[in-house]
């Protein structure tokens, strides 16, 4: 006899209650189903939403902030090649007089060594302020309390 044979004739000689209460059974089955496959994900969905609205929000002003930024540098005239040679030569004064400057056609090394954290910091700041230049390279090493290293900048072409 087959499963399908089996349940038939058991539904046939079950009275109305127990057909009631199979009925009610196999409903509260399917909809905690249902609950489970569709809605339950879906709630948790809608309730984590305003969270991460908020986070997504707080990334846009992020973006928002970063493009008006790079807006503002875009605008700012561009030196010559001299007067950017001119403003990073004065920028690096303050390594000190025991760094070697080399010029490679548009890339300019500088090798020192120990150099202190806030010299390294000033030479860094004010390439990037008065000659508007930031270090394409940078290889640095901590020697002690004092830096030793390269800094390699880019410069327009003239």
């Amino acid at each position: 006899m087959s499963a399908r044979a089996f349940m038939q004739s058991h539904w046939q000689r079950a009275s109305q209650r127990e057909r009631r209460g199979l009925l009610l059974a196999a409903a509260v089955l399917g909809a905690a189903l249902v609950w489970w496959l569709a809605l339950a994900s879906a709630l948790a969905l809608w309730r984590s939403a305003p969270a991460q609205h908020r986070q997504l929000d707080g990334q846009l002003q992020h973006m928002l902030a970063l493009q008006a930024q790079a807006r503002t540098l875009q605008a700012l005239p561009m030196p010559d090649a001299a007067a950017a040679r001119r403003a990073l030569d004065a920028a690096l004064q303050a390594l000190g007089s025991d760094a070697k400057v080399s010029t490679q056609g548009e890339r300019l090394s500088v090798t020192f060594q120990g150099v202190t954290p806030q010299a390294l910091a000033q030479t860094l700041s004010a390439s990037r302020q008065n000659a508007h230049r930031v270090a394409a390279e940078a290889h640095l090493k901590r020697n002690g309390a004092l830096w030793d290293g390269t800094l390699v900048f880019t410069l327009p072409a003239s």
